[in-house]
C-alpha cells in the first residue's frame, strides 16, 4: 500500500506543479530536502521565490487537506526553507503557499502561513 500511497503524492504533485506552472510560476525544485524535512515544490513567481506544500485528501473525514498543515508541520518547513536560501538564495523575497487537493477540488492559497 505504501507504494500506491507515494504513486498518488507524485500525482498529486505533478498536478499541483502543472497548475503553478499555468498560473505563470516557473518551477526550481521538486522535493527539495535536507534533515529537517521536505519542500514538495519550489517555483519563482516573478522575483519571489515560492515555497509550495501540496497537500491532497480523498476526503475530509479526518480533516481537510489545509487542517493537515500542522504547526509542526509549518515549523518544519520554515527550517528546510531557511536552510534552502542560506545554501542557494539568501537575498531571495520569499513565500510560503499550499496547494490543497481534496478529490477533484485543487485550490492554491499564496502566503499560507507566514514565517515570522
Amino acid at each position: 500500500m505504501e507504494g500506491a500511497g507515494m504513486r498518488r503524492g507524485a500525482a498529486d504533485e505533478e498536478r499541483a506543479a502543472d497548475y503553478l506552472q499555468h498560473q505563470g510560476l516557473r518551477l526550481v525544485a521538486r522535493n527539495w530536502h535536507c534533515r529537517f524535512g521536505e519542500i514538495d515544490l519550489i517555483c519563482r513567481d516573478g522575483a519571489t521565490l515560492v515555497f509550495v506544500e501540496v497537500r491532497a485528501r480523498g476526503s475530509d473525514r479526518f480533516g481537510g487537506a489545509a487542517e493537515s498543515i500542522t504547526a509542526a508541520k509549518r515549523e518544519r518547513l520554515i527550517k528546510t526553507a531557511q536552510l534552502y536560501l542560506a545554501q542557494y538564495d539568501s537575498q531571495a523575497v520569499c513565500r510560503f503557499d499550499a496547494v490543497l487537493i481534496e478529490g477533484a477540488r485543487l485550490t492554491w492559497l499564496r502566503n499560507a502561513f507566514d514565517a515570522g
